[in-house]
């Protein structure tokens, strides 16, 4: 690795280590295996059901089927008559009755709270020698599961193969699974290969509704899962998955989160021979995240739409312990994403989340988010490689289409030198449709192969490396070690949210803060105020004529560029920031021509650095330097401030008194 790529990397290093301990917390699960890939995506079977879930109350079920269409109450009608006579009234006792591959359970209309399953634990479930998650719950072996199933699932689907559940409803309101905060899943169906559900609802857990874990071959066909304090559908360490036609909403952290999927494509480019999960037509609001993807690896997302969250979806590699780190390799395609301008934050800042979940409302609207976003985003990359964004149509986000910074490796846990500037490569944007965001990219300027349309229009930087460019210098994308210094200072600082300690950072945006307020103003405050001073204090310095009318232009432009700098921060203008270096730029110039010598020439290199910067951000990326020039004139201006200080600093001068002799008379 070159010297100087390893001190960039020590420097993000350095930074990161700011990263407080709770921005490390998330979804803890046990050790896990991914499948072997030998499975497939299960077929839905038409055939009469192998046993049949109802409730006893006839009036209520004729209720609920009332406005069916004639087939199919008719069919229900029928389903009800022998499961009163040879079925089950719970579906966790149906389940238990699964003894052979292939089975398939169908619920009848109803509301199911599972009664049996209710009961906190006793005897030796209640003593389980399992590590504590900090969250507040056990994180449980298999076997431990097997043995005490209702601990924290409502529903326990364990080692059963090829089981199709579905609700026969006209839609997926007609059959509810409740949990009604008392367990941590509603549904949890593990190392269940070929597992189908179907046409049903799932709700208000402390965690998730519908968990599949270590499974090799699932769909998830016309379910609604919501309210929960974490995820709709959580899908973890599985392959050959399809979610369709689903919905999620109302839930603390994403409706849809596939998470550390099978990692069948680490290692592969842009071409791959398939992806481990499908997600199509699916609609996922209301949540925090639409969709969350840690290690969300090969997956496939069509033809869906995520809308009024607080970000529609993110893939990241920011957790530790999750299998297929970094992520890679997610292709999103002709989905709408629009209007993800949810800010739910105020429900922590007014104690609402505070009070056990069945108190907070989620039914009226609530959302105590669990992740630190920035609300009014349509897609975030937090360390993500080779994903694909393409034909997507990205609307009405306050704040930005697309958001990508890297993260480091050693918030994954990795100690490695030569893995710390691992994600945030090789990512294509292309073709997406822009409609009313307030910058379409906002891009913290790290990693390599990194590329965008040419029509992306607002963004910071102004102007991206184009995919597909005849440019040698824009053919292989971006090409930075390290991101932007001013935005991996608010991304460190944005980065100490802890929904549990109800703890908001501020000077982050992403929580409230507006102007001053904002790290990225204050930070442009400071060096202006030093500048300023510096300015002020070399023109009553001044020296020739000629040099004083030279400074006396330079130092005006300088004070408007320092202005402006303010300003451009306060606002987040890309462009302003770029007429602000050149007012500086020239205020440095300026004092070189003025003052000439070591210090002249000192200043002369920080106001050509300054366009440079300028160049850079709003021009065209400057291909050949890896880290960008706003790190070297950043570093430099420090030492500058230094040497100006010495120069300024007043002399004495010395002066010789001749001694008075006396002369004896």
């Amino acid at each position: 690795m070159p010297p100087m790529r390893k001190i960039a990397i020590v420097l993000g290093m350095a930074l990161g280590l700011l990263i407080p301990a709770t921005a490390a917390l998330a979804h803890d699960e046990r050790p896990v295996k991914l499948p072997d890939g030998t499975g497939s995506v299960p077929v839905y079977r038409t055939a009469d059901p192998d046993l049949l879930v109802c409730k006893s109350d006839k009036a209520d079920f004729d209720r609920r089927i009332a406005t069916f269409p004639d087939d199919l109450r008719r069919r229900n009608a029928e389903l009800f008559a022998k499961c009163q006579r040879n079925g089950f009234r719970n579906l966790q006792e149906a389940v238990d009755k699964v003894d052979r591959p292939g089975m398939t359970i169908a619920m009848l209309p109803g509301l199911y709270q599972e009664e049996p399953s209710q009961a906190p634990p006793t005897g030796d479930c209640a003593r389980l020698p399992a590590r504590w998650s900090s969250w507040g719950y056990q994180i449980l072996s298999f076997e431990q599961q097997s043995r005490c199933p209702h601990n924290q699932n409502l529903v326990a689907v364990l080692g059963k193969k090829d089981l199709q559940i579905e609700g026969t409803g006209a839609g997926p309101l007609d059959v509810v699974v409740d949990a009604q905060y008392r367990k941590l899943n509603a549904i949890r169906a593990d190392r269940t290969d070929g597992v189908y559900f179907r046409n049903f609802t799932a709700q208000r857990t402390t965690f998730n509704s519908l968990y599949v874990l270590e499974t090799d071959g699932f769909v998830i066909d016309k379910v609604l899962t919501r309210w929960n304090d974490e995820y709709g559908f959580l899908t973890f360490a599985s392959d050959h998955g399809l979610y369709t036609d689903c919905e999620a909403y109302g839930n603390g952290d994403g409706g849809l989160y596939p998470g550390s999927a099978s990692n069948i494509n680490n290692g592969r480019g842009h071409e791959v021979p398939r992806y481990a999960i499908e997600i199509r037509r699916c609609k996922s609001h209301d949540n925090a995240l639409g969709y969350s993807g840690t290690a969300g690896d090969s997956m496939w997302v069509h033809d869906n739409e995520f809308y009024d969250n607080m970000v529609g979806a993110t893939m990241d590699s920011l957790w530790p312990s999750h299998p297929g780190l970094p992520q890679n390799h997610a292709k999103f395609e002709n989905n709408d994403i629009h209007d993800n301008n949810r800010d739910y934050y105020g429900y922590i800042r007014n104690g609402t989340c505070n009070k056990p979940p069945a108190e907070r409302g989620y039914e009226r609207g609530v959302v105590c988010s669990q992740v630190g976003v920035p609300p009014g985003t349509g897609i975030l990359v937090a360390g993500g490689n080779y994903d694909v964004f393409r034909g997507n149509r990205i609307s009405g986000h306050q704040r930005a289409g697309f958001q990508l910074f890297g993260v480091p490796a050693f918030i994954r846990g990795e100690t490695s030198l030569a893995k710390q500037a691992d994600t945030s490569n090789d990512n294509r944007y292309e073709g997406n449709l822009f409609r009313g965001n307030g910058v379409n990219v906002w891009w913290d300027g790290q990693g390599t192969g990194n590329c965008w349309q040419a029509d992306t229009g607002a963004s910071t930087p102004a102007v991206l490396p184009v995919c597909g460019a005849r440019a040698p210098a824009l053919s292989g994308g971006s090409n930075r070690w390290v991101a932007e210094p001013v935005k991996l200072v608010k991304l460190y600082l944005c980065a100490d949210f802890s929904s549990r300690d109800a703890k908001l950072p501020a000077g982050c945006d992403w929580f409230g803060a507006t102007g001053l307020a904002k790290v990225e103003t204050q930070l442009a405050l400071a060096g202006s105020l030093v500048l300023a001073l510096i300015a002020a204090l070399l023109w009553r310095r001044r020296r020739s004529s000629d040099s004083a009318r030279v400074l006396a232009v330079a130092t005006v432009m300088g004070f408007a560029g320092l202005f402006l700098d303010v300003l451009a921060a306060a606002f987040d203008s890309t462009i302003g920031a770029s007429l602000a270096l050149v007012g500086m730029g020239s205020w440095w110039l300026g004092v070189g021509l003025a003052r000439r010598g070591g210090f002249g020439w000192f200043s002369v290199i920080l106001g050509l650095l300054a366009f440079a910067d300028a160049f850079d951000r709003s021009v065209h990326l400057i291909p050949i330097i890896p880290v960008g020039p706003g790190w070297i004139r950043g570093l430099l201006t420090g030492l500058w401030v230094l040497c100006a200080v010495v120069v300024l600093a007043p002399r004495r001068s010395r002066v010789e008194e001749t001694p008075q002799v006396e002369v004896p008379v």
